[in-house]
């Protein structure tokens, strides 16, 4: 999610030590990004509280347990915001107290790129050969994969192309006319995808991804002229099978497996005109479920990833929680 790479520690569980507030702008520590502290950000969050309550229900359950997996996460602990740790507390698992007790150690870093961590040499590690998750890196991950391109030469290509920013969660991507004489440095430039679809909207399809596999999908629609904003005006869940081919996700799980990524979230777009399929955007450090989703559709997804989790870690479901006497 950022705008410029600061590399603050968020290890500490006291989460609302992240922000700064000055002259109405909201500050994240870690990303430096700068959020303006507008009433769609108000409702955004006031609308987030109630599932972070649920959530904060599992976690206490799962303190009570004994027989969940335990995840050290390194070099940051996640914040609530973040998916998995809603997954986690849905399934019954618990943050370690140290890496020596863990079942797996979780590389956990919210920024563009990364150095590899000090974990233990016997350690399960997720996300540990995923470095990069610039934009240029990802477009290359994604030709070697599929066998097109996603990037053009800006000084070459003659039409409409987008240009946005290496940074993760920038948001900042515009269409521009092609080709130019100055691309700008920390920008890349790529093809217009008509992810198009009726009623003026454009649909991205988020796929949260565990070890190549792909439990659901989240349609994302927005209206055209917000096509590169992070703001959703419908949210659809939609199962795996019945969006992605069986050609299809097995290029997708070679992506993943080339990009690293054992756990996190693909922005994949659907090219109306010749039904291919375009990787945007990666993310290790993914956020949700999505604001704009319904509270029981979040808790539902929520689960369903949770078992996909439990599965993925090789662990079996734990018992219910026992009552405290």
């Amino acid at each position: 999610m950022a705008a410029t790479e600061k590399g603050q520690s968020m290890h500490s569980a006291l989460w609302w030590r992240d922000f700064e507030f000055q002259d109405g702008i909201v500050t994240v520590k870690k990303t430096g990004a700068r959020l303006p502290l507008k009433l769609g950000l108000i409702g955004e969050v006031l609308s987030w509280f109630p599932f972070y309550f649920i959530v904060e229900g599992w976690r206490i359950k799962s303190a009570l347990r004994t027989d969940g997996p335990k995840i050290w996460f390194a070099p940051d602990r996640p914040r609530p915001w973040y998916l998995i740790w809603s997954v986690l507390h849905a399934a019954g698992a618990r943050i370690a107290a140290h890496p020596g007790e863990a079942d797996a150690v979780f590389v956990f870093d919210d920024s563009t790129t990364c150095r590899p961590c000090n974990v233990p040499p016997d350690a399960r590690v997720i996300n540990r050969d995923c470095q990069s998750i610039e934009k240029s890196h990802v477009a290359a991950v994604f030709e070697q994969s599929f066998g097109y391109s996603l990037s053009v030469d800006p000084m070459t290509w003659a039409g409409p192309m987008v240009e946005k920013s290496e940074l993760n969660g920038a948001h900042d991507g515009r269409v521009i006319e092609g080709p130019i004489t100055a691309p700008k440095a920390g920008r890349v430039y790529q093809r217009v995808i008509d992810n198009t679809v009726p009623g003026g909207m454009v649909e991205d399809l988020r796929c949260p991804t565990m070890d190549g596999h792909i439990p659901l999908v989240i349609r994302k629609r927005r209206k055209i002229g917000n096509r590169f904003s992070n703001s959703n005006d419908e949210i659809e869940c939609a199962e795996t099978d019945d969006v992605f081919s069986a050609q299809e996700k097995a290029q997708l799980a070679a992506f993943t497996r080339a990009m690293g990524l054992d756990w996190g979230g693909l922005d994949v777009l659907r090219n109306r005109d010749d039904g291919r399929l375009y990787v945007v955007d990666v993310n290790k450090t993914d956020m949700g479920p999505p604001v704009a989703m319904q509270l029981d559709d979040k808790i539902k997804v929520t689960r369903r990833l949770a078992a996909a989790f439990l599965e993925f870690l090789g662990h079996p479901k734990p018992e219910p929680a026992k009552q405290a006497s």
